[in-house]
């Protein structure tokens, strides 16, 4: 990967201008059918990952079907949490598909690898990953699982995301105004536990950066991985 490439996850999140001051308090309720698929949509997640650890350590490849259909799932729980209890960031009901949605105003994207090591899969989805999961603990609460990463968005987000949105919430409800200082720090938070969701996924061999890219875009590529560089590869 080259100093001025993307990370190949691309999360971004355009804060609402006009957000209702009180909508907040009934999302948990409105988001209910959308946490039920879920509750299953991570189920498959976890068992296609399963699959996709096989079909890399022999062939060295993610078969593009269940590629697309995990990326889907992270797709589909971002659109979630950004409407509800991760961002707060739009009024706009997220839609129910696996497919990218280019008007909604939370998007998603991995880019596709065309290869990867066979041998770095047997390590970095445990052990390469241990310090992400302690910050991505922090951040999003509830321990620091990988796979498990998508249950946050299930019973809502704890942590410092969780705190974070709490306060954002309150600033809603008696001035109608988003902090945007805020906002910016939840987009970075969330984009870091995506990214490092993408990663233990076994979805790209190239190691999240230990960086908050703040903001509801990503940085402009010659920044975006600075200071990032893929794990050592192991010898297929």
């Amino acid at each position: 990967m080259n100093d001025t490439a993307p990370y190949p996850l691309q999360l971004t999140g355009e804060l609402a201008p006009n957000l209702s001051r009180g909508l907040w308090l009934v999302k948990w309720l409105l988001a209910i059918p959308h946490f039920i698929v879920l509750v299953f949509l991570w189920a498959a997640f976890v068992v296609v990952s399963v699959i996709a650890f096989f079909a890399i350590l022999f062939t060295g490849r993610y078969p593009r079907g269940l590629f697309e259909f995990n990326v889907g799932v992270l797709r589909w729980s971002w659109r979630v949490g950004f409407y509800s209890y991760s961002a707060l960031g739009t009024d706009s009901y997220p839609p129910f598909t696996l497919k990218d949605v280019p008007d909604y105003p939370a998007r998603l994207t991995v880019a596709y690898p065309e290869s990867l090591s066979r041998g770095l899969v047997l390590i970095k989805w445990w052990l390469l990953a241990i310090p992400h999961y302690l910050i991505v603990g922090v951040f999003a609460g509830g321990g620091m699982a990988g796979w498990a990463i998508g249950n946050r968005w299930l019973l809502g987000s704890g942590g410092l995301i969780g705190l974070l949105v709490a306060i954002s919430a309150v600033s809603l409800l008696f001035t109608t105004r988003y902090p945007k200082s805020l906002y910016d720090f939840l987009l970075g938070m969330n984009r870091w536990v995506f990214r490092v969701a993408a990663y233990s996924s076994l979805m790209t061999d190239v190691y999240p950066p230990f960086r908050l890219d703040m903001g509801g875009n990503e940085p402009p590529p010659d920044t975006a991985v600075r200071d990032v560089s893929p794990m050592p590869v192991v010898a297929h």
